[in-house]
Parts: C-alpha cells; sequence; structure tokens
C-alpha cells in the first residue's frame, strides 16, 4: 500500500490554497493544470517545488461524459478563474496542462484544448486523468480509477508505467439521477444532498447499486490481470465508504486518499511546463 499520510498533507495544503495565496516571486516557475468536470472546473497553480500556490474551482456543467456540450460557457469559466488567480498570484498565467477520461476521441481531445486556449492559455500537456493522478499517488503496480461526474476511467500500472487505460460512460451523475427519484427532488437539489458528508450514511443504500456497477466495469477490465491493489480518485469517491463497496465486488485492496477530488487537478498541474520555459 501506499503511504497516503503524504498524499493527504499535500492535498489537504492544497484546499487551504482554495481561500489562501501564497506568495511567488515576478519570474518563479510555476505549473498550471485545468480540470475540466462534469460538475466542477478547477484551476490549480502549484510552484517549482511542487506545492500548492493557488486553487479556484467553479460549479459549471458544460461538460457531459468527458466531453465539452458548453464550449463558450466552459471557455468564460476558466477565463473567469484565470483572471482570479491571476489578481491573487499578481501573474498572468500563460501555459497550462490539460486531462481526458482515458480513450477520448483527437477531435474531443483538440476541444478541450480550444477552450483553454480560447481562455488565454498555452496547452503545453494532454494526458488521461488517471495519469495525471498518478503524478500525485506515486503508484507503481495497480489500478488507479478516477471516477468523475461523468465517467469512470482506469490506468492500469505495471513497474510505474501505464499499460492498459479504458473509461466507461458512468459517474456521479448517476448518483444523483438515482437520488433524484428517491428523494423526488431536482437533479441540483440531488447533487447537493450527495455532496452532504452528513447525509452519506442515510443515501448510501439507495445508491450502493450504481457504485456496484462501478465496481463491476473495473472488474471487467482487470481480470484475468495479476492486479493486487486498487486506488480511488476523482470526486464521486468523495461518498463516504465507497471504497468498501469496490473492495467487496473486486475481492483485493482498494485505497483511497482522505480528499480523492482534488488528486487529479493537482496532477495535472504538476505534469504542466513550466511557465517561462
Amino acid at each position: 500500500m501506499l503511504d497516503f499520510s503524504s498524499v493527504d498533507r499535500l492535498i489537504a495544503d492544497l484546499e487551504t490554497c482554495l481561500d489562501t495565496t501564497r506568495e511567488v516571486s515576478p519570474t518563479e516557475e510555476l505549473l498550471v493544470g485545468v480540470d475540466l468536470g462534469t460538475a466542477f472546473i478547477v484551476l490549480v497553480v502549484m510552484n517549482s517545488k511542487r506545492e500548492p500556490v493557488a486553487c479556484a474551482m467553479e460549479f459549471a456543467q458544460v461538460i457531459k461524459d468527458g466531453l465539452v456540450v458548453d464550449y463558450m460557457g466552459a471557455m468564460t469559466v476558466v477565463r473567469r478563474l484565470k483572471a482570479q488567480l491571476e489578481e491573487r498570484l499578481g501573474r498572468e498565467l500563460e501555459k497550462a496542462a490539460i486531462a481526458v477520461p482515458p480513450g477520448t476521441g483527437e477531435s474531443d481531445c483538440k476541444t478541450h484544448g480550444y477552450v483553454v486556449e480560447g481562455a488565454g492559455m498555452e496547452v503545453t500537456n494532454l494526458l488521461d486523468e488517471p495519469t495525471a493522478a498518478n503524478a500525485v499517488l506515486g503508484v507503481e503496480d495497480g489500478v488507479i480509477v478516477d471516477i468523475g461526474g461523468g465517467t469512470t476511467g482506469l490506468s492500469i500500472l505495471e513497474k510505474g508505467k501505464v499499460v492498459y487505460v479504458a473509461d466507461e460512460a458512468t459517474g456521479g451523475t448517476h448518483l444523483s439521477l438515482v437520488l433524484s427519484g428517491a428523494y423526488k427532488v431536482s437533479f441540483e437539489e440531488a447533487e447537493e444532498i450527495k455532496r452532504d458528508y452528513g447525509r452519506h450514511k442515510e443515501i448510501f443504500a439507495a445508491v450502493r447499486p450504481v457504485i456496484q456497477k462501478m465496481a463491476t466495469i473495473v472488474k471487467g477490465h482487470i481480470e484475468g490481470r495479476n492486479i493486487k491493489s486498487v486506488y480511488l480518485v476523482g470526486g464521486t469517491c468523495c461518498l463516504t465508504d465507497m471504497e468498501t463497496v469496490f473492495e467487496k465486488e473486486l475481492g483485493i485492496p482498494v485505497y483511497k486518499p482522505a480528499n480523492p477530488f482534488l488528486v487529479t487537478p493537482m496532477g495535472i498541474a504538476l505534469s504542466s511546463v513550466p511557465q517561462g520555459e
């Protein structure tokens, strides 16, 4: 098992940077990542020491199943987050890395890039989301499963190298749809219920079948391989005890950081080319 204590400290540091900003010099190298998620768009800035210095996020439904469905809306949000962080840092952000679900087609990858370029940043790297997460986790052998709002992506790693990737169109949106029906509330209200940690125990029975389906999907992709551990990241994995369902379905140890939501955004930033290069 990985030592998640250092990962959790780094993520906690990034959480702090949502409200506070670390001072940076006018010439200091910065690493920038943009995560275009189904529910949230996140922009992360790290310094040359690979420490978080600023982070901003905004709820936006401009991405569906990993695809841009509202180009102007997505670009507007990224531009707004970029302006916020530039004001906080006193620096212009010129370059950024991005990530997409595994298996995203070339034209859709380009659209993700156009969103960030339209917001005023050059895209210097594009990678799949689970691989981005591994820039934080450092998994040598195992499976990283990134469950976002619209997709469940996975990367199988052997000796630190990605040997297989896959993506399925199921994620947090499906949990919200189930909760919307179960509680007879709007999708937006269901999203709020899902994000309320105080209600996770209450809603678990309703969403458990969807979680089991996600685990079954992962099981199908890793069957026949010598997989000894699974690592969960992505906003949907913030659901309390979600890993226990996966572990029961897969029959192997399943781990997740204290806050799996910010792992991939941070990994995207760490995979960026430094500003000024």
